[in-house]
């Protein structure tokens, strides 16, 4: 009796094992158990510049396929920020930056946008001082040094522990 009882509770676990599959049926899958999410990227000016993690992508409007996590966010592929950047066509305009997070070394995720509009004739916000850089632009320094205090080059003790070889020449 205890023997079906394990056949049983061991064919219910493999099924229930077998049965789960982390990416949507029909979802084009990606490196590391990702899958791809298509983005829309529009600006006031068509035909800006547009570049994702230093790479040229094309003009506006442009379809950029990222590869995220299946829950909707973006994938840790060794960054902190994913970066998209467009570029202005005319003078009065200026580069505009958006940033998300990766989720990588425990810092917060940022879900993955179906589309994204930059308006080209806002001007981009300055950096704040250290802790008040936001998502859209990431510290990339990180904080200043602390080298501590300085070291003391005093007198010391020393201890020797050891054979004591003596060589008279």
């Amino acid at each position: 009796m205890k023997t079906k009882l394990f056949l049983l509770a061991g064919l219910t676990a493999v099924g229930l094992l077998t049965g789960c599959e982390t990416i949507p049926p029909g979802a084009e899958r990606g490196p590391h158990g990702t899958m791809a999410y298509d983005m829309l990227i529009e600006a006031s000016e068509p035909g800006a510049r547009i570049e994702a993690n230093g790479e040229l992508i094309g003009n506006t409007p442009v379809h950029l396929k990222v590869f995220g996590d299946p829950d909707g966010t973006f994938h840790d592929f060794g960054s902190y920020f994913y970066l998209i950047r467009a570029f202005p066509l005319n003078t009065n305009q200026f580069a505009q930056t958006r940033a998300f997070r990766t989720g990588r070394g425990f810092t917060p995720e940022d879900q993955i946008p179906k589309s994204i509009y930059f308006e080209m004739t806002q001007k981009a916000a300055a950096y704040g001082p250290f802790g008040e850089a936001g998502p859209e632009y990431p510290d990339y320094y990180g904080p200043p040094y602390y080298y501590g205090a300085p070291y003391y080059y005093g007198p010391g003790v020393r201890f020797y522990f050891g054979p004591r070889i003596h060589r008279h020449w």
